[in-house]
């Protein structure tokens, strides 16, 4: 905005007129160029810098989006790949931690892994005083699974709950006062629990065989209430 309205001008006179310091500028004025929005000639000894005409941030968007388009095209062709390296590499178990405001990202990637897995399907055991926290920001979770035509077996501790869709629930008594919620989805599962501050926080440990023993252990126990 400086170099439209002043005209040609050193970095000395830039950097007065924005109130930055000359290194900010200097810097900024480089970017720009790397862009092709400005250009800069020599008088006096001195580098005096000239915005190229504003069309050409026009010009900028469309060439970026060009190669965005591209990298797109790349990408596309090498998820697979990527994917297959994704779910192979390595056979440690990985834990990421999720705080009360990535609760929704755990939720999204049910619904994405779910529905990429041949079963669609995946097991809850629900605990009272933690689902209340876990849906507030996907409020159309159980909607959106079921359009997506996804199963789940929920084994409910303590009251609440009900019926949706394409869902099974079985409850049990809850007699612990430090309740978590786990879901077992393919590969993944995931724990979100209350802290001491009573807020939820959440693991989601990617491993498969982690996975299969928590889905052996709810089978049996399914099969027993």
């Amino acid at each position: 905005m400086a170099l439209l309205q002043l005209g040609p001008s050193s970095v000395r006179v830039l950097a007065e007129d924005c109130g930055l310091n000359r290194g900010t500028t200097y810097d900024s004025l480089k970017w720009l160029q790397e862009q092709g929005l400005v250009t800069f000639y020599n008088r006096d000894a001195k580098q005096h810098f000239v915005a190229e005409p504003p069309e050409k941030i026009l010009r900028l968007i469309e060439n970026q989006t060009h190669d965005l388009a591209e990298a797109g095209k790349d990408i596309t062709h090498a998820l697979p790949e990527l994917t297959a390296l994704y779910h192979t590499g390595g056979e440690e178990p990985v834990a990421r931690y999720v705080r009360k405001d990535g609760l929704k990202d755990i939720l999204d990637d049910v619904l994405i892994t779910c529905e990429r897995d041949p079963g669609k399907a995946y097991r809850i055991y629900s605990a009272e005083g933690v689902r209340e926290y876990l849906y507030t920001e996907f409020s159309a979770f159980s909607e959106e699974r079921i359009r997506r035509g996804i199963r789940v077996k929920v084994i409910a501790f303590g009251a609440g709950g009900e019926l949706r869709g394409l869902d099974e629930r079985k409850w049990m008594k809850a007699e612990s006062k430090t309740p978590t919620y786990i879901i077992i989805y393919p590969n993944k599962t995931a724990y979100i629990s209350l802290n001491a501050k009573a807020e939820p926080v959440g693991v989601v440990i990617e491993n498969a065989g982690v996975c299969e023993t928590q889905k052996n252990i709810f089978d049996a126990l399914w099969e027993t209430l």
